[in-house]
């Protein structure tokens, strides 16, 4: 994608609230090779091997112990994944679309169409044990190469879609601020999304007389809310790509112009994300238990983090391995 001029939208982000800073830091134990670069989005399948997607299209489970194999090429850049019970994956790619890896590493494309449109930038998913998937899509506007415009331009055109199992396509929210992270609560009653150029995490109700409606989690966070998974220790474990910068907090309310004049300078001058590597986890109800930041250059833009079994991982849009943490 050519360089796209923004058409910025002004909004007034909440004011930062003090940083409570971390619970305990983040400590890369070792590292799983992908083979490639950019585990985008890691996650746990049945038995234990570590699922992930990389930048040249790959689907791949690594072992513990560090075996490698590619369960599949889908074509595109694969972001969101989440291992099936059958041994299959769902792959939110971000050029093709949602997509089904089956055991035989077949890929199935099941949504590539959305109101009409090219379903690019999808980019997490889960399912229902009826087969009903959910997933987000992060913007209409923007690609993955140039997110940060959809940052500076918050013009809000994610969405939070269901596929119903035989094969309808819902689009359940709009206007989502860079929609991101998904999960699907243990007893089906909600899922909860994040909005990553929205600093928060909210509720989706399924189920009961809410249904249909959404209420906040977590708000106003120090940074941008990335993946999300659903720790086998009841937590729900979000990457925080970036800390919030404040000179963007600062141009948002005001005239877009002054936006436009920020964007249009040389990429070196432009607002950059500090460099720190960071993972929390909160309760079902929004409390905050773990917080795990380093900037010591260990690791970099952590794009997501799942638990399971006391073993935390982290992947990221840039790294070549995934990380295997400390137990905090």
């Amino acid at each position: 994608m050519a360089r796209r001029r923004i058409s910025p939208r002004r909004w007034r982000p909440p004011v930062a609230a003090p940083d409570a800073g971390p619970t305990a830091p983040f400590v890369v134990e070792r590292r799983l090779a992908t083979g490639g670069r950019g585990p985008e989005d890691v996650r746990f399948d049945a038995h234990g091997y570590v699922v992930t997607g990389t930048a040249d299209g790959r689907v791949v489970r690594l072992g513990p112990g560090g075996g490698r194999v590619v369960a599949a090429e889908t074509g595109g850049r694969p972001l969101g994944v989440l291992p099936c019970p059958d041994g299959g994956v769902l792959v939110c790619d971000h050029d093709r679309g949602l997509l089904r890896v089956a055991p035989d590493g077949t890929v199935e494309v099941l949504v590539d169409t959305v109101d009409g449109e090219p379903l690019t930038f999808a980019s997490n998913v889960v399912q229902g044990p009826d087969g009903t998937i959910w997933f987000t899509t992060s913007t209409r506007r923007w690609d993955l190469q140039h997110h940060l415009g959809d940052m500076f331009e918050h013009t809000c055109t994610g969405r939070l879609v269901r596929r119903d199992p035989d094969g309808t396509v819902t689009t359940l929210l709009s206007d989502l601020k860079f929609a991101n992270g998904l999960v699907l609560a243990p007893d089906g009653t909600h899922l909860l999304f994040a909005e990553t150029a929205g600093y928060r995490i909210r509720r989706y109700w399924l189920t009961g007389p809410r249904a249909g409606s959404t209420e906040p989690l977590v708000e106003n966070l120090a940074g941008f809310p990335d993946n999300m998974s659903l720790g086998s220790d009841g937590l729900l474990w979000v990457a925080i790509a970036a800390p919030r910068n404040a000179l963007l907090d600062r141009l948002l309310p005001l005239p877009g112009v002054l936006r436009l004049l920020v964007w249009n300078l040389p990429a070196a001058l432009r607002p950059k994300a500090a460099p720190v590597a960071w993972v929390m986890a909160f309760d079902l109800d929004g409390r905050r238990v773990h917080d795990l930041r380093t900037s010591d250059g260990s690791y970099g833009f952590v794009t997501s983090v799942t638990e399971r079994d006391g073993t935390v991982i982290a992947g990221s849009l840039t790294e070549p391995d995934v990380a295997v943490l400390s137990r905090p």
